[in-house]
Formats: structure tokens, C-alpha cells, sequence
């Protein structure tokens, strides 16, 4: 879906909030830290970061304008525990160190529908490797989506890599949701997936 432009929503705008606009290594705490990647507007990511104050929250996000709508959230809710990126998960590595993440959210990622682009995929394999990669032991991934057709590529892409400790394809409302997920319950179930890593897993990718 197109986002609507939003006037004030430029880089030296959401700089000036604290907002990470360009890539750069992040220097996470001693505190547990959870990276949902691909925001939207921060509903989900903002209502866990008020409920746990005690952990860090990481918001990436490649659309200017709905990071702009985080950044007013975090503002509104004076969230010192979130991070905001404006950034694009091809370039994680850029901004985390290995085994620095406790959890990694996806929440209704584009589907890419097309065979040809799949490979653009969150949850494509060279993704998910870079996931491992920067999850700590134990460490977990969790997938949500309302497309049948990615969740279930999906599962076979995220098997060799991940441990799979739960697979539901008809998720419950909870206090977490993102603004489209509250909307497309109305249409049909929603899925989740969640995947945890192990060491002798990681090392034998």
C-alpha cells in the first residue's frame, strides 16, 4: 500500500529526534535488546517498549514517512527505551554486532507474490542467515502474516536454519498487533511462526 506523504518527514527532521538515518554500529547494552524489522507505523514495537521498560526495542523501518509516525509515537509516549532506524535490512550488519539481538519480530512483510522476486523476501535464507548471525544463543525469530502462500514458503525456508517451536495458523488477538494486522482480522486468519536458534545449529551454517 502506498503511504501518504507526510510534510515534515525528512532525514534532518527525524535526525534532530534521534532518529538513525544513516548506517552505523549500534552500541547496545547489557540489556536484553528485540529488533522488529519493517515497523510501519511502530504500533507493535512501541506498545512493547512501553510494557518493558527494562529492555531495548529496535524499530527498523525503509519507508520515510511511517518512520516518521514511530518517531511522533515514541515522542508522544516518551519511550527512552526505542530505537528508531530509517534503514533497509539488506544492511544489518552495518548497524549490529554478532550475537547482539535476543529477538527478531517480522510482522506482515511484503509477500513478493512473484517467483522472480522472491528472493527479496524477509525470510529468504540469505536473511535468515544474517538472523543467525546476529541472535544470541537461544535467540528467537517471529513471523507473522495473513498470506498463506509466504507463510508456508516460508516454513521451508526458515527449517534449516532456525528451530521451529511454534507453527499457528489461526494467531489469536493479542495486546501486540500491528495497526494492519488489527485490520485484516476482519478477512481471514492470521499466522505466526516462531523459530528459536541453537549453537550447534549456528555453527554448522
Amino acid at each position: 500500500m502506498r503511504q501518504k506523504k507526510v510534510k515534515y518527514a525528512t532525514k534532518e527532521i527525524l535526525e534532530s529526534y534521534g532518529v538513525i538515518v544513516e548506517p552505523k554500529r549500534l552500541e547496545l547494552t547489557d540489556k536484553s535488546a528485540f529488533l522488529e524489522i519493517g515497523s510501519g507505523k511502530g504500533q507493535f514495537i512501541t506498545k512493547l517498549a512501553l510494557d518493558n521498560p527494562n529492555y531495548i526495542f529496535i524499530a527498523m523501518e525503509v519507508n520515510i514517512n511511517v518512520c516518521y509516525r514511530i518517531m511522533e509515537k515514541k515522542e508522544a509516549m516518551k519511550l527512552d527505551n526505542l530505537l528508531i532506524i530509517l534503514g533497509d535490512a539488506s544492511f544489518l550488519n552495518l548497524y549490529f554486532d554478532k550475537d547482539s539481538i535476543d529477538g527478531i519480530y517480522l510482522n506482515f512483510s511484503d509477500p513478493w507474490p512473484k517467483a522472480k522476486h522472491h528472493k527479496r523476501r524477509l525470510t529468504y535464507p540469505p536473511f535468515l542467515k544474517t538472523y543467525t548471525e546476529l541472535l544470541k544463543d537461544d535467540g528467537f525469530l517471529q513471523f507473522r502474516t495473513d498470506h498463506p502462500k509466504l507463510f508456508l514458503d516460508s516454513i521451508d525456508y526458515i527449517e534449516p536454519y532456525f528451530n521451529i517451536v511454534d507453527v499457528n495458523y489461526e494467531l489469536e488477538a493479542s495486546a501486540y498487533m500491528t495497526e494492519y494486522e488489527i485490520k485484516k482480522r476482519a478477512f481471514g486468519p492470521i499466522y505466526q511462526l516462531i523459530g528459536k536458534v541453537e549453537k550447534h545449529a549456528k555453527e554448522g551454517l
